[in-house]
Formats: C-alpha cells, structure tokens, sequence
C-alpha cells in the first residue's frame, strides 16, 4: 500500500544519510544519536516554516521513524561481514540473540536461478523500539547473505514473474565490490518483509574452473530492531540501565538518577532518552540492578545452510545404476522361481 512505500522511501533516504555519516566518521562528525537529534529539531522548524509544503516532506525523509537495523554501519567498520570464529559481524551490536528461519533447496544446478526464503519473526504490529529521541517506532529488518564463491545476486532481466512477485520489491545490494557473493537488504519495514526473498544465481563449473560440484554452505544473518552498541562504542538507548553503584535512590530528576552510597557519597547517573525508571526516591539499589525496564524487543540470529551444486551427469549415472540394479535383482528372482519349478517338476 501508499503508506508502507512512503516508509520504506524515508528509511531508504535515512539510510543516505547513515551512509555519509559513516564514510566521515573520523572527520569529527557526530555520534548517530546526536546525528538523528539534529535531523529531528530540523524536521520541527521544516514543520514550522513550511507545514504541508515540499520542504516538510523532504526533511521527513530524513526522519528514523522506525527503530532501524543497519547493514550499513557492517559494510563501513568490516572488511568481511563473517569473522574466523563464525560470529557475523551484525552480532557485534545487536546482542540479543533471535532465531530466523532459511530454506534453501537441497539440490541446485548450474546456471540456475534458486530462491533462499529468509523469515525474520517477531510481533511486528504489537511491538515497537525506541529510536533516538526516546519516542517509540515499529522495527525495522535487515538481513546479510554470504554465499559461496561464484554464486551471485540473480540479475533482474533473468527473475522468472512469480519470484518478482515474491520479493515484494525488495533491493538486495552486493556488500562491496570485493565480495560479489556477499548481499545485504534493509533496513525496511518489519511488517512488509518478514519474510524476504533471495535470488541467487548459481555459477556452472563448466565455464569457471575454480568452481566445482559438491556441497556448499550459505551463511544467512537476520536483525529485526536497533542495536545495542553503536560502531563508535557508545551504548544506545535500546537498553536496560543498572545502578552503578549501590546505595539508596535520593533524587529523581528527569532522566537523572542519584544514589546515595554507605560512604555518603552521591552518584549521579544519566540514562538516555526512552528510559522508563522502575525505581523511586527512597529505593535501596544494589550494584547492576536494573533502574529501568528493557526496551529492547528485537535481536539478531543466524545460521548456515547446506546444499549441493549438482550435476546432472551423476544423476543419469545413478539412475543408470539403480535400474541396473533393479533389472539384476529381477532376473535373480525371476531365475529362482523357474529354478523352482524345474525342481517341483522333476520330483524334489
């Protein structure tokens, strides 16, 4: 519908930003959170001077108005999207960990068009994150695919209509130009892409000879929701919050909570925008208590899937086996029960 295009285009523009943001992170650009805390004081003075007007839509464009996965901050701190140990690198922020689910069929051949659905569950419609400035948002997904050497994205003119028509529009892009075999989506609409759809195009060994029938492996990593820990380190305020120190809740202000230890001395500690407190002034807290819920309802999960680049020569061969086989065994039987009759005949 109109709307979920509308929100996939702002999250698609955002992601722009992200991008730019990224590529001059060490030229002093701001943190993402004080990033989107100007794009949103921006987006009130667009309102303000130009309410219904173009120059509203363009900076709404710009807006997180979902609590969003970016692949884009992998792509920009990691060479290669899957570390030695096997940990793909969506783990190193997102540390809840949430199941997803692949299918891939058993068998491919060469040359051939494959689809791999990637489903990313969760309760889309009921739960919502928190983005930058503390309001609640839906999840966004995201997803990464690592195939095997000479397995590639399937290129558009060569999608049969019914796969188009799977993928709901959805773009997958190749990680960098060094790692073809290694696609990325998102962040878009958890409620629209739940279950995404991947079309790869198998390599035919016959044409490169680095490429050999046998089992391969697909490396799938699916994120719904925001992160926990920014690229930079900082935390993000998709979190649960704990006291740092232990002693007894002496003020409240806001976002800042003051404890007051044995000793007598006060700390201060500030949670970040979105907290929702659980404790009161006169609580007593103990170190790493929790003083907030946690807001975090999204995670990050992934798998490996095996198949086998088949080719069809084997399987005339093993079908010329097995009706040999069969016509063998046949005749043995059929050779005994005459066999038989001649002995019956013959008075045994």
């Amino acid at each position: 519908d109109g709307a979920s295009v509308a929100a996939t285009q702002r999250a698609f523009v955002r992601d722009e930003l992200v991008a730019c943001r990224a590529q001059l992170s060490e030229a002093g650009v701001p943190s993402v959170e004080e990033t989107d805390k100007h794009i949103e004081e921006l987006i009130k003075a667009a309102k303000q001077a130009a309410a219904g007007t173009a120059a509203a839509v363009v900076f709404m464009g710009g807006m997180a108005d979902s609590a969003t996965a970016y692949p884009i901050f992998a792509q920009q701190n990691y060479k290669k999207p899957r570390e030695a140990n096997g940990k793909i690198a969506c783990a190193n922020c997102h540390l809840q960990g949430k199941g997803i689910d692949v299918r891939i069929p058993h068998e491919v051949l060469p040359d051939t068009i494959f689809k791999a659905s990637i489903e990313i569950p969760a309760k889309y419609e009921k739960r919502e994150q928190p983005i930058a400035d503390g309001s609640k948002a839906k999840m966004n997904v995201g997803a990464v695919a690592i195939m095997p050497e000479g397995f590639k994205l399937a290129p558009k003119d060569r999608l049969p209509k019914q796969l188009k028509k799977e993928m709901k529009g959805l773009a997958w892009a190749p990680y960098s130009k060094e790692l073809p075999n290694v696609v990325v989506a998102g962040p878009v609409p958890g409620n629209l892409y739940e279950k995404m759809t991947l079309p790869i195009l198998a390599p035919d060994p016959a044409q490169n000879e680095d490429i050999h029938f046998d089992k391969q492996v697909l490396y799938v990593g699916g994120n719904r929701g925001r992160g926990q820990v920014y690229p930079e380190g900082n935390q993000s305020n998709n979190n649960q919050f704990f006291a740092s120190a232990a002693g007894t809740i002496t003020a409240i202000d806001g976002l800042k909570v003051s404890i007051q230890g044995a000793d007598g001395n006060t700390v201060a500690q500030e949670l970040l925008p979105g907290a929702t407190i659980v404790v009161k002034v006169g609580d007593t807290v103990k170190k790493d208590e929790p003083i907030t819920t946690n807001p975090n309802v999204g995670g990050f999960g992934q798998g490996e899937y095996e198949f086998v680049l088949q080719d069809m020569n084997r399987v005339y061969a093993y079908c010329a086996v097995s009706v040999s086989i069969f016509f063998a065994q046949l005749a043995f039987v059929l050779k005994k029960k005459q066999f038989e009759k001649v002995q019956l005949a013959e008075g045994f």
